[in-house]
């Protein structure tokens, strides 16, 4: 394992440095995203956001990183934030608190 991550640390210096190698190199351009938009309107920390919505913390960074789209009901319920955020935190304070298994 040691040798592993050895080997690993010179061929990211090689590549560093310019030189030659078998690396493969993923580069990820962090974006605005419309769930960051609604988000934002809404005035939520990205954990109270995904709180709010149902999902994960996680799932929301990476929808706000442009790394993950949010599909289906997510997609809309967000296009329904950015809309009408007030109305979506009336209609949503309403609903009863789900109990946790």
């Amino acid at each position: 394992l040691a040798d592993d991550i050895r080997a690993s640390l010179h061929e990211a210096l090689d590549y560093a440095a310019s030189k030659r190698t078998d690396v493969i190199v993923h580069r990820v351009t962090p974006r605005e995203t419309d769930a960051r938009e609604a988000r934002l309107k809404l005035g939520l920390s990205q954990r109270e956001f995904a709180a709010f919505i149902g999902t994960g913390i996680g799932t929301v960074r990476k929808w706000e990183l442009g790394t993950r789209r949010p599909s289906g009901a997510a997609r809309t319920l967000i296009d329904v934030i950015k809309a009408e955020p007030k109305a979506v935190q009336r209609a949503i304070s309403k609903r009863p608190a789900r109990k946790r298994a």
